[in-house]
């Protein structure tokens, strides 16, 4: 009997990972289409506007990369 449930949580774990993995990219996915967003979004503003944000050109990735991956 306890081999018949090994066997059922084993195979419960294995269908359980295609849906983690999805889950997982898809959640990466996210992150860097906010982070692509970000820096369009932060490139076409005029160097005053960037000035008046506290920015200049060579922060818009690092401001991009803070938004999408490490405030969570």
């Amino acid at each position: 009997m306890a081999a018949v449930h090994q066997i059922a949580t084993h195979k419960a774990v294995f269908s359980a990972l295609p849906l983690a993995w999805f889950d997982e990219l898809s959640s990466k996915f996210a992150r860097f289409r906010l982070y692509r967003q970000t820096v369009n979004e932060l490139s076409e503003l005029s160097n005053r506007e960037l000035a008046d944000l506290g920015l200049n050109r060579s922060l818009i990735k690092r401001v991009a990369y803070q938004a999408a991956y490490e405030n969570n």
